[in-house]
C-alpha cells in the first residue's frame, strides 16, 4: 500500500507553456508518450474494454469504455514528469490520481455538447488529461474546446464561435483545466480514436 503513497518527480514547465496554460486553460503535449509505449497502451485498452451495461455506473453505447487504472504502462503515462509539472502548475498544491479509464467513440457516436468537468466554477480542484493512442481529428471524434473559458469571468453559452478542434497524433496528451469548455466531436469516419 505504501508504494502508492510515494511521491513522483515533477518535470519543469517552461515559461511559454506556463503562459499558454494560464491564458488558454489547456496544453497539447505533442509526442509526450514514448512511441514504444503506444502498442502496450493499445493492448491494455483492449484488455480492459467492457460492454456499457457491465460498468457499475451508466456508460453511453456511443463509446467503447475500458478500465485501465491498474495497468503499469498507463500508470507510467500518468506520472510523466511534464504532465505532473503541468498539473501542479494549474492546481498549485499536492494532488493525486483520481480516475483513469479509456474511451473510444464508435462510428457516428461520441459527440458531446460543450461542457465543463468541474463542479464549481469558482474553484479548480482537478485537471483532465486525454492521452491519445491513435491519430485524432475532426473526422474521428477529437475534442473541441474554447480557449480561455476556464477563467471565472467567462460566461457559459450554448455556442462559441471560437471553439477549436484539437488535432494530433498517437502519443500526444491534451491536458486542461476542468472548468474549460470542451466536448468530443462525432466519429464520422469510424477510424480508431482510443484515448485514456
Amino acid at each position: 500500500m505504501t508504494a502508492f503513497l510515494t511521491g513522483s518527480r515533477f518535470g519543469r514547465l517552461d515559461a511559454e507553456d506556463a503562459r499558454l496554460l494560464d491564458e488558454q486553460g489547456y496544453l497539447l503535449l505533442r509526442g509526450a508518450i514514448p512511441a514504444a509505449w503506444i502498442g502496450p497502451l493499445r493492448s491494455a485498452f483492449e484488455a480492459g474494454a467492457m460492454p456499457s451495461e457491465m460498468w457499475p455506473v451508466p456508460r453511453s453505447r456511443e463509446w467503447r469504455h475500458s478500465l485501465l487504472d491498474l495497468d503499469a504502462t498507463v500508470q507510467r503515462v500518468c506520472r510523466l514528469p511534464i504532465m505532473l509539472a503541468a498539473v501542479h502548475h494549474i492546481l498549485q498544491q499536492p494532488f493525486f490520481l483520481a480516475q483513469v479509464e479509456g474511451r473510444e467513440p464508435c462510428l457516428d457516436g461520441g459527440a458531446q455538447a460543450l461542457h465543463r468537468d468541474g463542479a464549481d466554477r469558482q474553484l479548480t480542484d482537478a485537471v483532465s488529461a486525454l492521452a491519445f493512442l491513435d491519430a485524432f481529428g475532426s473526422r474521428n471524434g477529437a475534442t473541441r474546446l474554447v480557449p480561455g473559458t476556464h477563467c471565472r469571468e467567462v460566461p457559459d453559452a450554448p455556442t462559441y464561435p471560437l471553439a477549436i478542434c484539437v488535432e494530433g497524433e498517437a502519443g500526444d496528451i491534451l491536458l486542461f483545466d476542468v472548468n474549460l469548455l470542451h466536448g468530443a466531436t462525432c466519429n464520422q469516419s469510424g477510424r480508431r480514436a482510443g484515448r485514456c
